[in-house]
């Protein structure tokens, strides 16, 4: 059966990310991008669909680099509105030490649905709970992401530090050291997929130095590189973060991370937010990526990852949405318009633009995962797109499109493609009963706040 060729005509604005011409459009066959056209420019060859798109603004799919998505089920929960996070972690832990495979299913399914709602094609989880009952975890995770036809890195986290030990977790919710290990070697060997284009793969991700052994970040470092996958943890997210490593293991954060083999380019850290110069210049130079993940930061008061800092070090940058009870939305644009606005409290309207934010949460984002066939619009690079309408009150009277994407506040794409395959259309998921899912996960939230 021939490849339909699909040509995405006359943007009305595009945004690349990597500053080509693409005003004329682009062409996808195959799952990718075949050619990228001038303004002006026609196809070389007939195509069996066009596409008119002189009424949206074209971006690379999004790509969240941090989330957790069972926490779908406790937002904007009443008794941790107000609290920093390590007395909001102690209050949560034991509601999501509750977690069944159902629930997770359903907070699984929304997270993602929200996200590609807002033009996000790839998502990164990080899930580290897996009381009794939900060994398999993941697995109902990638179910989640397969029915809804996206791209997601999903790391298996771990929490092997419990509160009996001077850690910060609840004992019904840390799992020992080769369990978490064994299992991390059946999911890459049963998930992980190598290679452009690839929807599933699969990391490691013990949860933060608050929670895990350093035998167990040692042991995980052991095992990515034997395998070949990428590291992921939190790290540098609050002071009282900084004060639990000083205290247990007589180590700043980034020398912590040093002492247990996770100091180079597999790595990516969610937060990273305290970080002395020393320490910035150090992460740069093992080109160790850094997702920021402002709503959280500012709704947690954490403070303000020093991006500009990192980036001329040599440190890659990255967005993420981080948990829905600490966010409180899994909106991939809202969290760009986010990081638009904090970052310029740190370093000037002048120094960040749009365009710059625009480019963490795609191109940026793509490299924290390792991957080089996404977040961009190019010849040859998988054809995953957002399309975005302006024709909402809050667009009229705009005059740049592109920064009136950030600056309007667009939070719904009209159009989705991810692999070459309509995603969304007309700003609906393709296939999916939105309603049904939300009664069904109101349900579940309610029941797993109430025991």
């Amino acid at each position: 059966m021939p490849a339909i060729r699909i040509w995405l005509k006359n943007p009305l604005a595009v945004f690349t990310a990597n500053d080509l011409d693409a005003r004329g459009g682009l062409v996808v066959e195959n799952g990718v991008i075949v050619e990228m056209l001038a303004a002006g420019q026609s196809p070389s060859l007939p195509c069996d669909q066009t596409y008119d798109a002189r009424e949206h603004v074209l971006l690379p799919g999004l790509i969240n680099t941090h989330h957790h998505f069972y926490q779908t089920l406790t937002r904007a929960w009443a008794p941790v509105v107000n609290q920093p996070l390590f007395p909001w972690l102690k209050t949560l832990y034991p509601v999501w030490a509750r977690l069944t495979p159902e629930k997770l299913a359903l907070a699984s399914k929304v997270a993602l649905t929200e996200l590609l709602l807002s033009g996000c094609t790839t998502a990164a989880d990080h899930h580290y709970l897996f009381p009794d009952g939900l060994e398999n975890a993941i697995d109902i995770q990638v179910q989640s992401v397969r029915e809804l036809g996206m791209r997601a890195m999903l790391t298996r986290g771990s929490m092997s530090l419990g509160e009996a030990d001077g850690g910060l977790p609840p004992q019904q919710t840390v799992q020992q050291g080769q369990v978490i290990l064994d299992d991390s070697q059946r999911l890459i060997d049963t998930y992980h997929e190598r290679g452009d284009g690839a929807y599933i793969q699969i990391a490691l991700a013990p949860c933060s130095p608050f929670s895990v052994t350093t035998e167990i970040m040692s042991e995980s470092a052991v095992l990515a590189e034997k395998l070949d996958v990428r590291l992921h943890t939190h790290l540098a997210e609050t002071l009282d973060e900084e004060d639990f490593c000083l205290q247990r293991f007589g180590l700043r954060t980034v020398d912590y991370l040093d002492s247990v083999g996770w100091l180079g380019p597999r790595t990516w850290l969610a937060h990273g937010i305290h970080f002395n110069e020393q320490e910035i210049a150090r992460l740069g130079a093992a080109g160790t990526g850094i997702c920021h993940c402002p709503s959280s930061n500012m709704r947690l008061a954490s403070g303000i990852c020093p991006t500009m800092d990192l980036m001329a070090a040599g440190s890659p940058i990255g967005l993420g949405v981080d948990g829905s009870a600490s966010n409180d939305a899994s909106n991939m644009m809202l969290e760009t318009r986010q990081a638009l606005y904090l970052q310029r409290l740190r370093y000037g309207a002048q120094n960040i633009t749009p365009e710059l934010a625009l480019g963490w949460a795609s191109k940026g984002s793509a490299k924290l995962l390792g991957r080089s066939d996404i977040g961009e619009l190019a010849v040859g690079k998988q054809a995953d797109l957002a399309m975005f309408k302006l024709d909402e009150l809050r667009f009229s009277g705009s005059h740049d499109p592109l920064s009136a994407l950030l600056l309007c506040g667009a939070d719904r794409a009209d159009r989705v493609m991810i692999g070459g395959q309509w995603r969304v259309i007309d700003g609906q998921v393709e296939g999916l009963d939105l309603n049904g899912l939300i009664a069904d996960h109101r349900q579940a939230a309610a029941r797993l706040i109430n025991g």
